[in-house]
């Protein structure tokens, strides 16, 4: 009787436990439970993918990468004052060496792509030097929806850089993180048609986007000539704040005009550019001087291609930015230095901090200037890149006056 009495406890206590568990259990959230369901999932996807050699994929797998080592000189002044180096008003040295590394990484099926980039790109020295900057500058899929016989449609989601997918000297500085459409059409005998467009994340924390689209005719008639015609719409969300829709005020469009040729006696292939850029969403604000200060441009020629031992390239530009022109986060071209990070409309050029005033507007805009950069092969591996530029304030009347000049040279060894 003790046994049976004990068993019935005992299987009371077992049926106890049980029930409170499963009580307990339906207090989690589900969500997590979905989310670790997801997780084994595709773990378990991963795990049978690298069982799987890219032989029997059947695609095409390469690694490449950079080993660079970097000198840069630089020379700043903002209202007379100098910004750089001892006794500069920013902790910024005059001259500064980089060690970078970039490792990619290109995976392509028929129909189907991918490819990352990683950069490892550090200050040098033992007390100044830092181990610890990583960056994720690609990584995106891509996929063809439409083969024709003269066309094709391709579909693209992920992050790259702006200026790998768009033409300009000045702007797309930023990272395109969205989706990414091609269209690419043949038409001969007048040229080469594409129409590429997206929409990219500008900030998800207030589901805020972007859209840029670039149109072309590459190769006009066979003759080398080329024309590029970009718009950039920023100014997609009311931010419910004066300052900050205006850092976003940017409808802007940029037609390039070029002309690619091999002349007889240089041997060397030759291309002069020439693009204008407009801000049709400017207004004339007391920051501006009350005026539109919506314009920009550049001019140059390149010559020369590098691909072995000894070959060499040279290109040299001009280039004109006014203060509301471009977003002053978006800008590529010279700019002005800008050593302490200040935008143009906030004392921040990432928002945040004082809002500014027509003596404090800073940013990497309201500048003219020119640039010129130098490259030779001196192995198929090594190749030395120089470049100078220099630019000075184009509107006394906009911010502090400030002067900028910088001299780089560069080694890049790829692999």
């Amino acid at each position: 009787m003790k046994l049976d009495q004990f068993l019935r406890r005992f299987f009371y206590l077992c049926a106890t436990c049980s029930l409170t568990s499963h009580l307990h259990a339906s207090t989690i959230d589900d969500a997590d439970d979905i989310d670790q369901k997801d997780v084994n999932a595709v773990r378990e996807w991963i795990n049978t993918k690298r069982q799987v050699t890219v032989r029997e994929l059947g695609g095409a797998l390469s690694i490449s990468g950079e080993v660079r080592t970097e000198f840069q000189s630089t020379a700043e002044v903002r209202d007379g004052v100098k910004q750089r180096g001892t006794g500069g008003a920013t902790t910024l040295p005059t001259n500064a060496f980089d060690i970078e590394v970039n490792l990619m990484l290109d995976y392509r099926t028929e129909n189907s792509w991918g490819s990352i980039k990683l950069e490892f790109d550090n200050d040098a020295g033992i007390i100044s030097g830092t181990l610890n900057k990583l960056k994720l500058e690609r990584a995106y899929w891509g996929v063809r929806a439409i083969d024709g016989d003269t066309y094709s449609f391709d579909i693209e989601a992920g992050r790259r850089r702006m200026s790998t997918i768009v033409d300009s000297k000045i702007e797309f500085n930023n990272f395109f993180d969205g989706l990414w459409f091609k269209y690419d059409q043949g038409y001969d005998p007048i040229g080469d048609l594409y129409l590429h467009a997206g929409v990219f994340i500008i900030n998800e924390n207030k589901n805020q986007f972007g859209y840029l689209g670039e149109i072309g005719i590459l190769n006009v008639g066979g003759t080398g000539l080329y024309t590029k015609y970009s718009l950039t719409d920023w100014n997609t969300k009311d931010l419910h704040n004066r300052v900050d829709n205006q850092r976003y005020d940017f409808l802007v469009s940029q037609l390039l005009i070029g002309y690619k040729f091999l002349p007889s006696k240089l041997q060397k292939i030759v291309q002069i550019y020439l693009a204008g850029l407009w801000n049709s969403n400017a207004h004339k604000l007391r920051i501006t001087h009350h005026k539109r200060a919506n314009w920009g441009g550049y001019l140059g020629v390149s010559i020369g291609e590098i691909r072995k031992k000894g070959d060499w390239a040279f290109d040299i530009n001009y280039q004109v930015l006014a203060a509301q022109c471009i977003p002053d986060f978006d800008v590529q071209g010279i700019g002005l230095g800008n050593s302490n990070d200040s935008g143009f409309y906030t004392s921040n050029v990432r928002g945040g901090g004082t809002h500014n005033t027509r003596k404090t507007a800073g940013g990497n805009v309201n500048y003219r200037g020119f640039q010129m950069t130098l490259d030779y092969l001196l192995t198929n591996q090594l190749n030395m890149q120089q470049s100078w530029q220099q630019s000075i304030t184009l509107d006394d009347s906009i911010g502090p006056f400030r002067r900028y000049k910088q001299y780089e040279i560069e080694f890049i060894y790829g692999f």
